[in-house]
């Protein structure tokens, strides 16, 4: 093991995976702590959208970059990855909602996105299981889905093959140089790595991330039922307010033929125990714009909690308080798509490197405002 490695790394989700890889390319002796398994955090409850979200123009620059390096990415992995390049339907409820899309889709064209608007007959053929009387939806075909606890390990052994070392060990305090295991280790190092999804806040005192609990099903296999991955306009909304607990109708294929059933939100601290009723109403919102669902056995249902910030912005960057220490987390429900661009963003900064896109919104140390970026 490397004493005193130049990066410790502390986290081996999908986000401390692709850092640890990207130092590891640039030529770092990285050490990466892992409490439990890989991907065994926020990554291992993840649905795996890949998706170009455009709540603030921030946001939508990362989604961007990031979704064009996972074009690569689903090249380069293997098949348990299950890469399903579905594309996302937006789909409008109403003609007010179609007329929201129609501002997305002029977006997304600006920024170099392929999208398209399909109205009611056109989205009855895309996606026939769709209730009747839908407006219509924007299609985003560049869009896609992963299973991300496969992604982060072949990150991690990637790593690993460039010299990274990937150890077990629980991190307890951080400070300027050191790391303290929960054990009792201490090991050193200039430069540390947060990137512990909700629970970084422990290690970093003042850090503004919280855990935001979100529950998914997952379905028998139904083939060709869903072709695209679903969301309703409505998603951006009820997803990025920090207020009460909210549902939305998000509906994903996967590549067994199951059907991954999405979203809640809702602020518990880290109470894993599954909220009946919110449950209910999820799988209700789902059925409501997919009533086939409503006769597909659910066979597991679980929760997870996603780091989330007042300004539904990640924190990536130097945390200025602690010496050497760097912060990425904060990503909420987009931690999947936005893990490559994180990786960039910090390998750029830790080793002198040209930026592939301004960071200055995503600096742990902004002033944030709820519902801001």
């Amino acid at each position: 093991m490397a004493s005193h490695p130049d990066v410790i790394v502390i986290g081996a989700g999908l986000v401390g995976a692709a850092i640890a890889d990207g130092l590891a390319e640039a030529g770092s002796a990285v050490t990466v702590l892992e409490s439990a398994f890989a991907g065994g955090g926020s990554t291992g409850a993840a649905m795996g959208h890949l998706v170009v979200m455009d709540d603030s123009p921030a946001q939508m620059a990362l989604c961007v970059h990031s979704r064009r390096r996972w074009e690569g990415w689903l090249d380069e992995f293997p098949a348990d990855v299950e890469a399903d390049r579905c594309g996302t339907l937006w789909v409008a409820a109403d003609a007010a909602e179609l007329d929201a899309a129609a501002g997305k889709l002029a977006l997304y064209r600006a920024r170099g996105v392929a999208a398209e608007l399909l109205d009611e007959g056109q989205l009855r053929s895309a996606e026939p299981a769709l209730r009747v009387g839908l407006a219509g939806a924007l299609r985003v075909p560049g869009d896609a889905v992963c299973y991300p606890p496969a992604v982060a390990r072949h990150l991690l052994d990637r790593a690993r093959r460039r010299g990274a070392i990937v150890q077990p060990g629980e991190a307890v305090a951080v400070e300027p140089g050191r790391v303290t295991l929960q054990d009792g280790t201490v090991m050193k190092s200039g430069t540390v790595v947060v990137a512990a999804g909700p629970r970084s806040a422990a290690l970093i005192p003042g850090l503004p991330v919280v855990p935001r609990r979100g529950h998914l099903a997952i379905t028998e296999r139904r083939p060709g039922l869903v072709r695209h991955q679903l969301v309703e306009l409505g998603y951006l909304h009820s997803a990025h307010t920090m207020g009460g607990a909210s549902v939305a109708f998000n509906v994903q294929p996967r590549r067994t033929g199951q059907l991954l059933v999405g979203s809640s939100r809702e602020l518990v601290g880290f109470d894993g125990t599954i909220n009946r009723p919110l449950l209910g109403r999820m799988l209700a919102r789902a059925s409501d714009f997919v009533p086939g669902l409503a006769a597909l056995p659910v066979l597991r249902t679980w929760v997870g909690f996603r780091p989330a910030t007042p300004d539904s912005l990640p924190l990536i960057g130097p945390w200025h308080p602690l010496a050497g220490v760097w912060i990425a987390t904060g990503h909420e429900g987009l931690g999947i798509t936005m893990a490559p661009g994180t990786a960039d963003l910090i390998v750029a900064g830790i080793t002198g490197g040209t930026a592939p896109l301004d960071a200055t919104p995503y600096a742990p140390t902004r002033t944030i405002h709820e519902g801001g970026g």
